[in-house]
């Protein structure tokens, strides 16, 4: 059996039955059909021990000598990674590694999330780094490389973007010329922004092969390579001089002349965009995750100073306003950590359901988890959004002392700033949430267009009057906001989709603001779902916390749709059609207000007193 810190890991955790990706929006979903933390299971609990006491208790007393760029502390710490197992998480266990779920490594990127410098080395090394190798690298490749990156003897770096090629990534200008004796790969080109790069060992570089007969270099498709730091023709630039995230290693990377073994392809010649794009789905809903536990750290954080920072005679933390900030900081983790472990247990689930004789077949993995590509840019998109929230909070509540670098506040909220373009920038992902989501409903892969359809006609009928009902649970009209929120979203795109047809992809804005509301739906019944499964199981203080977070968040995240509707409904009607849609709007978003203040209250009140995130 495979360890972990000392703790046994098991390979397989019991999972909810697979769902279909995108499949929130058009569908109640049951509270037990979701994966939620209070699944984890007691090893994992165990491994999120182990990393959690890693990162408090070697990790950030090097935070001085890490920002500063000492990167062989830096090596040394994820080396003292390595031996703990935490960075084997993905890899094989015929190569070394421990081959745990995706939830279990999504939790470790979680809990490793309390220095950004540290945890953005730590992620590019066993995400993007690694990834490509364990899928899509010949039995040979992997016996060479993997036990090396597994025990952090090696480091890996991740070589995509190019000056002129950040979200553009299928226009990258590195070419690779096969040599005359079709022995080696020649490659001329240059790569910025790379990750490790100023002390990898291993470089995942992409480029272009190109030939006489296609002298276009627009017209190729890129392909993958692995490079070794000591590979003649490879130059490591200087490290770029950052607004956060200083303590990370960000090189460009010079290629003249540099000849690769062609036994170093990685995958098939001309399909590198494969590699390229289904990695960067496992990136997302891991950035996804190091964001809540970012999220948690600046809490902790803020909650410490303003529990001993005293005003007009009291501490801060009594402040009705301060403890607004704290709570609104708590519901969003809450959030978080619903969204993120709801949709890696889903994958699992997709993963686990592979047939035996195609485990480990790279592209039925890579097709399981593209499933879900639209709930990990929604993760991205949210939670580095989130984050930014929640270290601004912070800012504010150290107040002057924000501002000052002796203090982590001002060092977080410059960190965080990275997440938004990390993993394809959040414009990009918004454009793939409802581009995804609008593909798959053209090719019938998900009945979007019957419900959009259905909804249509329901929305002529008559209204119904019928009120609540008597014995509705605590939580009831949360959700009935969620159920009107997916009919305007089903409104709005489908109202989208009729004005614009196929050109509906080249209305960013539109598409954006579609984007908005779709994440928000899913946020929203996340949370709700995961509450709802709280009060029915453990019940208790958790279960109500759960409830009053559910609640604050769900004002914020129906505001939102609210807003970005009125944006959609704007863009695509005027005169009579117009009036017709927004009486159709006001019918959906009629609602009484909720008690925020006294939700903010409890909230705040069960974070000062434990000094962290309630839960």
């Amino acid at each position: 059996m495979a360890r972990c810190g000392g703790v046994p890991v098991m390979t397989t955790t019991v999972m909810p039955a697979p769902v279909a990706g995108g499949g929130f929006l058009l569908s109640e979903s049951d509270p037990e059909s979701i994966f939620t933390p209070e699944d984890f299971s007691g090893e994992q609990r165990q491994i999120a021990e182990t990393a959690a006491q890693f990162a408090a208790n070697e990790v950030l007393p090097a935070a001085e000598a890490i920002e500063a760029k000492h990167f062989d502390v830096t090596r040394g710490l994820l080396r003292n990674a390595g031996e703990l197992g935490l960075m084997a998480v993905d890899i094989p266990e015929e190569y070394g590694g421990l081959e745990m779920d995706k939830v279990t490594s999504a939790i470790i990127a979680d809990r490793m999330s309390v220095l950004a410098s540290f945890s953005v080395a730590f992620s590019a090394h066993v995400g993007i780094g690694t990834l490509p190798l364990v899928w899509y690298g010949t039995r040979a490749q992997k016996e060479k490389y993997l036990p090396l990156l597994g025990t952090g003897e090696w480091l890996a770096a991740y070589a995509l973007s190019e000056a002129s090629s950040g979200s553009d990534a299928m226009n990258i200008r590195t070419r690779a010329v096969l040599s005359e004796d079709g022995q080696h790969y020649v490659l001329n080109g240059e790569k910025m922004w790379i990750t490790n790069a100023g002390f990898a060992d291993l470089f995942t570089v992409f480029a272009k092969i190109v030939d006489a007969s296609e002298p276009d270099i627009r017209k190729t498709k890129m392909s993958a390579f692995l490079i070794e730091r000591n590979t003649p023709g490879l130059t490591v630039g200087a490290e770029e001089h950052k607004l956060g995230i200083r303590g990370s290693s960000t090189c460009p990377l010079i290629l003249t002349e540099c000849k690769v073994p062609v036994g170093n392809l990685l995958g098939e010649a001309g399909k590198g965009h494969h590699i390229a794009f289904n990695i960067l789905n496992i990136g997302r809903f891991k950035l996804g995750a190091a964001c809540v536990g970012g999220g948690r750290t600046s809490l902790a954080n803020a909650i410490l100073y303003a529990k001993e920072r005293k005003a007009f005679g009291k501490p801060i933390a009594e402040f009705g306003l301060i403890q607004q900030k704290i709570a609104d900081a708590a519901a969003r983790i809450y959030v978080g950590e619903s969204m993120t472990y709801r949709t890696i247990g889903a994958i699992d689930a997709a993963l686990a359901a592979i047939p035996s004789e195609l485990a480990h077949d790279a592209k039925e993995i890579q097709k399981r988890i593209e499933e879900y590509a639209v709930e990990c840019s929604i993760l991205k998109v949210w939670g580095s959004e989130m984050l930014d929230a929640i270290v601004d909070h912070s800012v504010q509540i150290y107040a002057g002392y924000g501002y000052v670098e002796e203090y982590p506040a001002e060092r977080a909220y410059r960190d965080s700033r990275i997440n938004r373009i990390f993993e394809g920038t959040n414009e990009i992902n918004r454009l793939i949430i409802t581009g995804f989501l609008m593909k798959r409903a053209m090719t019938g892969q998900l009945p979007l267009l019957p419900a959009i359809k259905q909804l249509m006609e329901e929305l002529m009928a008559p209204p119904s009057f019928d009120g609540a009902s008597g014995d509705e649970d605590v939580l009831a009209a949360e959700a009935r906001l969620l159920a009107n929120a997916k009919k305007l979203v089903l409104f709005a795109a489908g109202a989208a989709s009729q004005k614009y047809m196929n050109a509906l992809a080249d209305q960013q804005e539109v598409m954006a603001a579609l984007a908005d509301m779709i994440t928000e739906v899913y946020a929203l019944e996340c949370a709700l779902l995961r509450a709802r499964k709280l009060a029915s199981g453990t019940g208790g203080a958790p279960a109500a916390l759960a409830a009053q977070m559910t609640r604050l968040y769900a004002v914020r995240a129906f505001d939102t749709i609210e807003s970005a509707a009125r944006q959609v409904i704007g863009a695509i009607a005027e005169g009579d059609m117009l009036r017709t849609q927004m009486a159709i709007f006001r019918r959906l978003t009629k609602r009484e207000p909720a008690d925020v203040v006294l939700a903010g209250r409890a909230i705040a009140k069960a974070a000062v007193e434990q000094g962290r995130y309630p839960l």
